[in-house]
Formats: C-alpha cells, structure tokens, sequence
C-alpha cells in the first residue's frame, strides 16, 4: 500500500485537474460543442495548465528556486503560485468566457480564488496541501454539475470523494503534509467552488 498510494499524488497532481474538469465538463455538455471546438478547447488547457507550469518548473528548478515538483516548501510556492493566478485570469478573460462555457467559466474563477488563498497562505509560510485544494475544487464542480444537468449520476460525486480520501491518505503516506494542512487545503479548494454555485446553479 506504501508503493501503491505515492501514484495517486502523480495521478492526480494539480497541474492536471483543469484538464479533468475541462473533459469532465466537456462529455456531459457535449452536444453542445462540435468535435473541433472541444479539441481546440481542451489544447487550449494542455497548454496553458500544464505546458506552460511544467516548462516554467523546469527553469525553476534548473535556477535552484524549486526542488520537487511537489513544492514541499512554502517558500518554494510563492512564484508558481503567481505564475498560475495569472494564467488562470488568462483563461476566464480570453478562453473560457462565461457566454460559451458558463459552468467552467465559474470553476476556473473558483480555482483563481482558491490559489490567491494558498498564495497568502504562503506568504504567511501556511501550508495547505495543493492537492487537496484542487482534488476539493474538482468534487464541487462535479457536484455542481450533477445538479444543474440533472444528470441523476451519484457515482462521479462518489468516486471523486473517494479519492479526495486517497489523494490525503497518500500526501500523509509521503509524509508531505500534516492532518493540519491537508484540511487546510481542502477548504482552501471546496470555499471558493461553493459560493460560485449559486452564480450558475
């Protein structure tokens, strides 16, 4: 199990939940997308949510700022932090518009909130766990979405909690953060996406 848990906080780092979502988002409101536009949006998100951060990581680390991509210190996370902010503005002012993708419009401001607070958090050398925070983020959306599609689906919502709950078993395996922090990152992640549901719910 100590082998086996490590892969989930790869698996679902959060450089790679925007693209969950955004292909979550995009199978269930598919009908209203052409196969072009979903292929445009979803690269439109490689790149900007994952390309990008893993190349600017990469000059982060070969500059010594940065040690892991797990960004274990607090003092590691301030820059990445605000190289994410301003990608995630990027995506609601330029790609992910509230007139053609409401719903993901909304998660990605939840998602600009959530990382403003764990950059304070930071910068008064709180650690919240990153993981949870997105992981956290992500089940509300779903949650949302469930609700405003009535999609009548509980087994999403219930597999998302279930490895919210692996991704914290596994960030405490690795002894990266405290009970403390995973808490913190979770409602660091969760807040934000709540008080966006009553803007599209």
């Amino acid at each position: 199990m100590k082998k086996f848990l490590p892969i989930f906080s790869y698996i679902l780092h959060p450089i790679f939940i925007s693209l969950y979502a955004t292909l979550f988002y995009l199978f269930y409101k598919g009908d209203l997308f052409s196969t072009q536009e979903k292929y445009f949006v979803l690269f439109q998100i490689l790149v900007i949510n994952v390309i990008v951060p893993v190349l600017f990581y990469l000059l982060l680390k070969s500059t010594g700022h940065v040690k892991s991509i797990m960004l274990s210190q607090t003092s590691e996370r301030t820059i990445p932090l605000v190289l994410q902010c301003f990608l995630y503005i990027l995506l609601v002012k330029r790609s992910i518009v509230i007139i053609r993708y409401p719903e993901l419009h909304f998660f990605f401001l939840g998602a600009l909130f959530s990382t403003i607070t764990a950059l304070i958090c930071a910068l008064f050398k709180i650690k919240a766990s990153l993981h949870m925070t997105a992981i956290g983020g992500f089940t509300i959306f779903v949650i949302g979405l469930n609700i405003h599609l009535q999609m009548h689906n509980p087994y999403w919502t219930a597999l998302l909690i279930l490895l919210s709950g692996i991704v914290a078993s596994s960030r405490l395996e690795m002894n990266a953060h405290t009970s403390r922090e995973i808490l913190i990152g979770l409602f660091v992640g969760i807040m934000p996406q709540l008080l966006f549901l009553y803007l599209w719910l």
